[in-house]
């Protein structure tokens, strides 16, 4: 017993470190990147673990208790979407910035604009106006528009981290399963060790987002680092996705005739 309690010990930790992958942080970066609350930075880290776990437990379950062979094609799909994934959140966080850093150098050249801070929903966002004025309606915004939809819906906020989280597990569940399955050997003790490491990176996820909400949540009162902070998060997001777009599409031939997968 104290051998299994030190093996799901060991399983925990890993979860937690699991959840500081380069593509994990910078996933959850774009989405915290919106933010201006510690709170909200670590229900979207919750989020986001619960959604890698619940793939976690399906995917790797499937392979542990009921021996599934994933095929080389479809493993190669579920880490292109990653990258797919990527590189579009990172391209809507690079583009916000662009379009605050847009809206504040016209304001500037115009002479008579003042930056603005305020928020739509749970959205902070800091452009150009003019005294007095408005440059769009706050009801009439994309979010705001969401949030007239969908807001009511219990599910609307936690459900962007969660998918997300959902799509990263595809990517990482056969080699985690495969790898338990190899050094425990037992089909329900591994799926236990799989449960443990999903707790593990549901934890270390929220300890990440809640380090990394804290520059966006200082960077509300500066308004050019916060864009510098998205912008710089978006690029990194589109540049790891478009390599692992590469490394899984033309590389691991997705798209040839001979797709070459290694769980990893």
């Amino acid at each position: 017993m104290t051998d299994w309690l030190a093996v799901l010990a060991i399983g925990f930790v890993l979860g937690m470190r699991h959840a500081t992958d380069a593509d994990h942080v910078l996933a959850v970066s774009t989405i915290v990147s919106k933010h201006r609350s510690i709170r909200h930075a670590a229900a979207i880290g919750a989020f986001w673990g619960l959604g890698h776990t619940l793939t976690i437990l399906v995917v790797g379950g499937g392979i542990v208790l009921f021996g599934w062979v994933i095929p080389p094609r479809l493993g190669l799909s579920m880490e292109f979407s990653v990258g797919v994934m990527l590189v579009l959140l990172g391209a809507a966080s690079v583009s916000s910035a662009f379009r605050n850093a847009r809206g504040m150098m016209a304001g500037e050249l115009a002479g008579e604009f003042r930056a603005s801070t305020h928020r739509h929903g749970d959205y902070i966002h800091t452009h150009a106006q003019p005294p007095g004025a408005h440059p769009h309606p706050p009801d009439r915004t994309p979010v705001a528009w969401l949030d007239r939809r969908l807001g009511r819906l219990a599910i609307y906020r936690p459900a962007r981290p969660l998918l997300v989280g959902m799509v990263h597990g595809l990517a990482g569940s056969a080699a985690v399963a495969l790898l338990v399955l190899a050094a425990i050997g037992s089909p329900h003790w591994a799926f236990g060790y799989l449960l443990v490491f999903g707790a593990g990176t549901i934890c270390g996820m929220m300890l990440v987002t809640v380090l990394i909400g804290e520059p966006f949540r200082w960077s509300g009162a500066h308004a050019g680092f916060g864009r510098a902070l998205r912008f710089t998060a978006g690029a990194l997001s589109v540049g790891l996705g478009l390599f692992l777009a590469w490394h899984t599409g033309i590389a691991g031939g997705l798209f040839g005739a001979s797709p070459v997968w290694h769980p990893r």
